[in-house]
C-alpha cells in the first residue's frame, strides 16, 4: 500500500503565497510522476501541475507564471510553490502519485491520491 500526505495548506490573501509538500511512503518500487490537482466547490478535480521522475514538468495554463512544481525523488516528496494566488486558486489542492509497487514477482503500476488540503484566498 502507498500513502500520500499533504501539507502546507491555509488561508492567505490575494497576492500572498503558500508552498504545498506531499510525501509518499509505503511499498515504493518507483515513482513515475507526481503532481498537484485542484477541486473547487461544485467543479470538478483539474490538474494543476506534473513532475516526472526526469524532471519535465507540465501546468494547467492558471499556474503557468505564478506556480512551480518541484520534486525530490529520494524524499519521494513533491513540491508545489504557490505565488501571486487569487481568490480563484480557492479550492482542495491533492496530490497525486503514478507508483510502482512490486507484487510478487512482477510491478504494479497505479495511480495513488492523497486526502487533499485546503487552500483559501481571501480578496
Amino acid at each position: 500500500q502507498v500513502h500520500l500526505v499533504e501539507s502546507g495548506g491555509g488561508l492567505v490573501q490575494a497576492g500572498g503565497s503558500l508552498r504545498l509538500s506531499c510525501v509518499a511512503s509505503g511499498s515504493i518500487f518507483s515513482i513515475v510522476a507526481m503532481g498537484w490537482y485542484r477541486q473547487a466547490p461544485g467543479q470538478q478535480r483539474e490538474l494543476v501541475a506534473t513532475i516526472t521522475s526526469g524532471g519535465s514538468t507540465n501546468y494547467a495554463d492558471s499556474a503557468k507564471g505564478r506556480f512551480t512544481i518541484s520534486r525530490t525523488n529520494a524524499e519521494n516528496t513533491v513540491y508545489l510553490q504557490m505565488n501571486s494566488l487569487k481568490p480563484e486558486d480557492t479550492a482542495v489542492y491533492y496530490c497525486n502519485a503514478d507508483v510502482q509497487t512490486i507484487v510478487g514477482r512482477t510491478t504494479v503500476r497505479r495511480d495513488y491520491w492523497g486526502q487533499g488540503t485546503q487552500v483559501t484566498v481571501s480578496s
